[in-house]
């Protein structure tokens, strides 16, 4: 995966368990990520679409978490961002006449499942609440 967005998912989230009583608007939010705050909604946007987040409008608005920081995984972040496979994309049309290109798809297409999986069993022993005490 060479984008950003689960990188910036867990950044979003991290400073959600940092500050579990406050609402954390996008503007502040885009600060710390040094990022405009138009990719900060976009992605607040799809992690309250995954039910790890609340928000609220108005002049006290902002964001919070929807659970406890210890009952929010890794792997439900990863999840609600993910958009490409681990491995990467595959060659959508490997020649038909050769012996390996004609089925290599089919045998990515496991491998790439395969991987995808020990990702995501890997992130699921991990809860947001571990990440987040990291920092200071």
């Amino acid at each position: 995966m060479n984008n950003t967005r689960f990188a910036t998912a867990i950044h979003i989230m991290t400073l959600l368990a940092k500050s579990p009583q406050e609402w954390l608007t996008s503007e502040w939010i885009a600060g710390s990520v040094n990022v405009n705050p138009v990719i900060v909604r976009k992605e607040l946007s799809v992690l309250r679409e995954a039910g790890l987040i609340i928000s609220r409008q108005g002049k006290d608005g902002g964001t919070q978490l929807a659970r406890h920081a210890d009952q929010i995984s890794i792997s439900e972040i990863y999840k609600s961002v993910k958009n490409t496979d681990v491995l990467g994309k595959k060659n959508l049309n490997p020649n038909p006449a050769c012996s390996v290109g004609k089925e290599v798809n089919v045998h990515l297409n496991t491998l790439f499942e395969e991987t995808d999986q020990l990702v995501i069993n890997f992130l699921g022993d991990k809860s947001l609440q571990e990440f987040s005490d990291q920092f200071e």
